[in-house]
């Protein structure tokens, strides 16, 4: 079989995932969830370093294309990394090989952080969830901005997740996003404006309309014509998410992204009394609802990048059918691992199919149009 009948195979994707989830995920299991994190990441970043190796990745995972247009760029499928995965973003070239369709690295701050007191990530397979209180760990804004300047730039479109410092006064919270923008923008495509992790102390406080507002200006200040987002909790009232939609669109935001982590949980017992933000299939239906809210209250008229519980292309079908227009995943490449991605990726093209539709863009918000 060549390489390219490989690739197109119909059940490639399923029977890398099987192997995943025989040997891959029951080895990874057995260790500390963010030492395994940390090991499968090198693993992936040694895995693409050579022509080779990136030759193979490509046979075995990269998807069909399911082009979009969203953001002012292109985007060969609308199946991104979330953030959290590759904080440091120290192996962009992987995650491009394995087929994404764009990546956002970190979380970043203005100054270098080490985080929450280990253990500080958790897996729970009962539920396909993970809870983490990771607490922006990273090696802050100048020291990224140097590994950015000298990594290759991925070919697909690259987003900055900006956080707060922990030691930064709530008050000068405009003046931490902006300095983190000021010296990475040279080298991504677009800014993400974290408001929403439940991991920093009052961090979520900036969702408010003045602090969001001032937030925002300062970051664009920096950020040149290319795009701001900001991301969003799951925990908000629906009134307090409309709020936080029109404050953005006012100070001309290019977009949201629809949800963070939830400090909900499905039950209180074991993983789930862990602190942190849970991500994963217990978040999957909120989010979806959080996206649905958005596209109403703005007639579908501004872009949402929809992450949250997606493992499969249904999830990620329901996401775009309610107004998304991009989707991202990360609990996902833990519990089932790189397939993930082609499985996704072909599975939306089928299901375009399937409709009739020409298009991506044809599909985004479909429910909502009846």
């Amino acid at each position: 079989m060549s390489g390219q009948d490989l690739k197109d195979a119909p059940h490639s994707g399923n029977v890398m995932g099987l192997g995943y989830s025989l040997l891959v995920r029951p080895l990874l299991a057995l260790m500390d969830s963010e030492k395994a994190h940390g090991r499968a990441l090198f693993g992936l970043k040694i895995a693409s370093f050579t022509v080779l190796g990136r030759l193979i990745l490509r046979v075995l995972y990269k998807p069909r294309h399911v082009e979009s247009n969203c953001l002012g760029m292109n985007f060969a499928n609308p199946l991104g990394l979330a953030a959290g995965m590759d904080k440091k973003a120290e192996a962009m070239r992987g995650w491009e090989t394995l087929g994404f369709g764009f990546i956002e690295v970190g979380g970043v701050t203005e100054h270098e952080q080490s985080g929450n007191p280990k253990p500080r990530m958790f897996r729970s397979s009962k539920h396909s969830a993970l809870v983490n209180r990771m607490g922006f760990n990273n090696p802050g804004s100048e020291k990224m901005a140097t590994r950015l300047a000298k990594a290759s730039k991925p070919n697909i479109p690259l987003l900055l997740n900006v956080g707060k410092s922990r030691t930064t006064n709530l008050e000068d919270a405009h003046l931490d996003y902006a300095r983190t923008v000021e010296r990475c923008g040279p080298y991504v495509d677009g800014f993400v404006i974290n408001v929403s992790s439940p991991n920093t102390p009052n961090l979520r406080e900036l969702q408010k309309d003045e602090d969001l507002a001032r937030i925002i200006k300062a970051v664009q200040v920096y950020s040149a014509d290319k795009p701001v987002l900001i991301k969003i909790s799951p925990d908000l009232e629906d009134m307090q998410i409309r709020s936080v939609v029109d404050t953005a669109r006012h100070q001309g935001c290019a977009g949201i992204i629809a949800t963070n982590t939830t400090t909900n949980r499905p039950e209180e017992e074991g993983v789930m009394l862990e602190t942190g933000g849970l991500s994963g299939k217990p978040l999957r239906s909120r989010s979806t609802k959080v996206i649905r809210l958005i596209a109403d209250h703005t007639d579908g008229q501004w872009p949402i990048i929809g992450v949250g519980g997606i493992s499969n292309a249904d999830d990620a079908w329901e996401k775009i059918i309610n107004g998304a227009s991009l989707i991202q995943v990360y609990s996902a490449m833990v519990f089932q691992g790189a397939s993930v991605v082609k499985d996704i990726v072909n599975g939306l093209d089928k299901k375009l199919k399937a409709e009739g539709l020409d298009n991506l863009e044809q599909a985004i918000g479909l429910a909502r149009r009846g």
